[in-house]
């Protein structure tokens, strides 16, 4: 490979006149810091997101935030002369809500430097280190031979990425697609552009097989199921990018060696962000909301996991009257049941919602259709997914803790696995004072190996499990049992139902027509989670428990500003405080409103009175990038 000659003798010249690898200065004999730029996105911008750079002997050399509407940043160095290669990682939350931890190289270094971190140059580093890059970015200091490493095989990890989206890059007519460089294309930026879209129009996850080989997975996001059509085993693809003549498609353990494309989607999508700048313009305006109503942004909306045409417009009002903004668009997925094959005609999207001072308040997920004879109106438009109401399916993971933080030794298995199933019961009322309405009173839900598993309503947002089929009134825990199936429980039965893309089939009648509706994993089920990524409160300890007293209070203020350091890739969606009667009968449950990252503190601010003696506990909820989740419960001390 003659690009890996050309990579290796580069390296060396450098080294051998003391600039770039080896330590040598960004020039030679300069006294001037380099610079870096780039563009930190996952297809919209990642934006207010934290940047970190150390160099080839693990010192960090520099830090920066992205821009809060471009996902751009810059700086210059600390070191005249750092190290190579620049290793970079980038922290922030992504336009669905998510938490992303993303990695970029530059392997060799010079005075102005380029380095865009997108999920695919995070792949790319973890083909150049054989393994995920976040533990060896923390050891950054000690890991010196991996970081030599990352500079001689991320040219060639680059070259062999392309191979496995060759397809997506052929859809999107590459002017030189040989010359398309993933780390620092001078021309990037995320504006629906040919490279944005390719970083858009595939997932690329990180995962570990049965036999804890370190995986790179790839698939075209806009399949009905999140299949990983290619698997590529990190540590066997480094061995053969560190060869001059190696070959990295022997690491290849799937079928498939190169993703499949959503061919017609693709060609309609570069048009996508003028539907943004068209809802912002209208907000602007300070458009009515009979206005709105009639708009033709809105005109053809049908509903999106219940929300109607009037929600989504009153939605669109209370922006206008706060003067929000959209930021840029993310694709999602499909909403098609069957996507054609190559197209999609209903595309998940959402977007940051920013305020006037450019602080993030919401998260907008919605559907849009592309219309192709629209000529005095935009192409793109929302339409909703046509659903009357939400489900998923998901990885789960529950931790249960004493007052003092100690794991309770009255449950086992601590931590436990499972399915959690969520199936939409009840809409808000459009009196925000009255109960919320009832959606449906009973479900079914298909394993992937047979089982069927019921599921009633229990007065909550979602549907509870029932022990008993067709039961349409059940008294709920208020914990993760009502969504759970555990591994314990009937109805489990392993592999088939654990593994990414494991389809569930849900069967329900709502307002007199029977539906069913497919769920997939979007992720295997962790066999044995780390105690560390539960969500862990700040300062309980034995000698400062949790009192029950104060979980009742309503002056309560609780933080996990430790833990979400420490997990960076995991965000708190719920909080919620449960007290149930000792001696039986329905708990009480107080919701409290997450704040959206970086914030790390809240109020739980509802008080309760008990009547007579109950359990008070606190429960936290978190998520990760692939939709996997953690729950940690923490039992009041009385």
């Amino acid at each position: 490979m003659l690009y890996r000659f050309a990579a290796l003798a580069l390296t060396l010249l450098l080294a051998s006149c003391g600039g770039g690898g080896g330590g040598g200065s960004g020039s030679s004999g300069s006294s001037t810091p380099p610079t870096l730029r780039g563009v930190a996105a996952t297809g919209a911008p990642l934006v207010n997101a934290a940047v970190s750079v150390v160099d080839g002997q693990g010192k960090s050399v520099g830090t920066a935030t992205t821009h809060p509407a471009d996902g751009s940043y810059s700086l210059t160095l600390s070191s005249t002369s750092p190290a190579a290669p620049l290793f970079i990682q980038v922290r922030g939350m992504d336009a669905t809500g998510a938490m992303q931890v993303l990695h970029s190289t530059v392997p060799t270094v010079s005075s102005a430097m380029v380095a865009h971190v997108t999920p695919l140059t995070n792949a790319i580093v973890a083909l150049a280190l054989g393994t995920e890059p976040a533990p060896v970015f923390a050891a950054a200091s000690s890991s010196g031979s991996q970081l030599t490493q990352l500079a001689s095989a991320a040219p060639a990890a680059g070259t062999f990425l392309k191979t496995l989206v060759k397809t997506q890059v052929s859809d999107l007519k590459f002017s030189d697609a040989t010359a398309l460089d993933l780390l620092a294309d001078a021309t990037f930026a995320a504006n629906k552009g040919a490279h944005d879209l390719l970083i858009e129009s595939v997932r690329v996850d990180l995962a570990r097989s049965s036999r804890n080989v370190p995986l790179l997975q790839i698939g075209n996001k806009f399949l009905a199921a999140p299949t990983a059509e290619v698997v590529v085993e990190l540590p066997t693809a480094q061995t053969e990018l560190l060869k001059s003549s190696g070959t990295p498609a022997t690491a290849i353990t799937s079928t498939l060696k190169a993703a499949t494309s959503a061919t017609t989607l693709l060609g309609n999508l570069p048009g996508l962000d003028d539907l943004g700048a068209a809802l912002n313009q209208l907000i602007a305006q300070g458009t009515s909301v009979s206005a709105i109503l009639a708009h033709p942004l809105v005109t053809g909306y049908d509903k999106h996991n219940s929300r109607t045409k009037t929600d989504l417009v009153d939605i669109l009002a209370t922006y206008t009257a706060a003067n929000r903004q959209f930021g840029r668009f993310q694709l999602v997925g499909c909403a098609d049941d069957a996507p054609a094959t190559g197209n999609c005609t209903k595309v998940l999207v959402s977007a940051l919602i920013s305020d006037s001072t450019g602080a993030v308040v919401d998260v907008f997920a919605d559907a849009v259709s592309y219309n192709k004879a629209a000529t005095t109106s935009n192409k793109w438009n929302l339409i909703g997914n046509g659903k009357k109401l939400a489900y998923g399916v998901y990885p789960l993971a529950f931790r249960a803790l004493n007052a003092d933080g100690t794991a309770s030794t009255a449950v086992s298995p601590n931590p436990g696995i499972g399915l959690q199933v969520e199936i939409q019961a009840q809409t808000p009322n459009p009196i925000p004072t009255l109960p919320a309405d009832q959606l449906l009173s009973a479900a079914t839900v298909q394993l992937p190996g047979g089982f069927s598993i019921p599921f009633g309503y229990c007065s909550r947002p979602l549907l509870c499990v029932s022990g008993t089929p067709g039961a349409t009134s059940l008294v709920p825990t208020g914990g993760v049992g009502d969504l759970a199936i555990q591994r314990a429980a009937v109805g489990w039965i392993g592999t088939a139902d654990s593994v990414r893309a494991a389809k569930f089939v849900a069967s329900y009648t709502i307002a007199g027509t029977a539906e069913t509706r497919t769920a997939y994993l979007r992720a295997d089920v962790l066999g044995d989670p780390a105690t560390s990524r539960f969500p862990t409160l700040d300062g309980i300890t034995t000698s400062a428990p949790l009192f029950a007293a104060n979980l009742q209070s309503g002056t309560l203020s609780i933080s996990w500003t430790t833990w979400a350091a420490a997990n960076p890739d995991l965000r708190i969606i719920e909080i919620k405080r449960v007290f149930t009667p000792t001696a039986g009968g329905s708990p009480t449950v107080l919701d409290t409103t997450v704040p959206l990252p970086s914030k790390t503190a809240v109020t739980l601010s509802t008080s309760y009175t008990p009547v007579d003696a109950v359990t008070s506990e606190l429960w936290l909820q978190a998520v990760d990038s692939q939709g996997r989740r953690f729950h940690t419960r923490y039992t009041g001390k009385v």
